[in-house]
């Protein structure tokens, strides 16, 4: 059996491995952990050349889905991931939007048949530790593919019994505050204003790892997806907001089967020789 430290991440679209995982993804693979990004859909329902919106004139989900998985495979290389893995599944598009009732839409894949696939992976790499989205698909985000990325997630870890540890991504509900807080000071304008309810509860967040060191190269790779850039507005923020942003990545541990504190500064806590 293969006992080399494994990280697995799991995403619903390319560009999300950025934010809330990038650092992670950078710093173990530059301890000589393997790193496996696992991307469940082609992001077909992303913004076409020219800002095209989905449901435009003009707007192509092949050609946008061809040129997402290009921008996501110039990302993983500035994160130093070690295997990209792509489920290939059908973007669903946001919460409400007529393409969630495609036939082939990730979000209406029947949960077993994905989580076999998922399954499949986990068994080739073994990892350790496993990282997805919460229940409500993010911090609250509710976005189908992500709500589906966790059910598939957990029904996949739980059928396999591999994962020692697994967590979800978190956004704390105080660094969200700071964020925006830094945003109106340096007089960035945003349409978004999180709610007092959005992000996670601070004392349900068990695990923030510091990539400080990896904040330039989760900028490169953010970057790499730039034919999303219009909906990515934390690109731009002033530099200090961004270092903010970017230089702690939080989580909640959903379960370890080895000994860890409540709190953590590492994922792979009790799992190092």
């Amino acid at each position: 059996m293969d006992q080399q430290l494994t990280l697995m991440v799991v995403h619903a679209h390319p560009d999300d491995e950025c934010l809330s995982t990038g650092g992670v993804l950078a710093r173990y693979g530059e301890e000589g952990i393997r790193t496996v990004l696992v991307t469940c859909t082609n992001g077909e329902q992303g913004d076409g050349p020219g800002g095209v919106k989905p449901g435009d004139p003009g707007h192509d989900a092949d050609e946008v889905a061809e040129r997402r998985l290009a921008e996501l495979h110039e990302s993983v290389e500035h994160l130093g991931v070690e295997h990209l893995e792509l489920l290939g599944y059908r973007d669903s598009g946001m919460q409400g939007w007529e393409t969630n009732e495609h036939p082939e839409a990730f979000a209406n894949v029947a949960v077993d048949v994905a989580a076999a696939r998922l399954g499949e992976l986990m068994e080739r790499y073994r990892p350790q530790v496993v990282v997805t989205y919460d229940e409500t698909g993010g911090s609250g985000y509710f976005h189908p593919d992500h709500v589906q990325t966790h059910r598939v997630t957990m029904a996949a870890a739980e059928k396999t019994g591999i994962p020692a540890k697994l967590y979800h991504t978190a956004i704390p509900r105080a660094a969200i505050q700071r964020m925006f807080e830094l945003m109106r000071d340096s007089g960035v304008e945003t349409d978004f204003e999180p709610s007092d309810d959005f992000g996670t509860p601070d004392e349900l967040v068990t695990t923030v790892v510091d990539v400080t060191a990896f904040t330039e190269r989760k900028l490169k790779a953010l970057r790499s997806h730039e034919s999303q850039g219009e909906n990515i507005f934390l690109l731009k923020m002033p530099q200090e907001a961004q270092q903010q942003a970017f230089s702690h990545e939080a989580f909640t541990r959903v379960f370890s089967r080895v000994s860890a504190p409540s709190h953590e500064e590492d994922l792979f806590t009790g799992l190092r020789p």
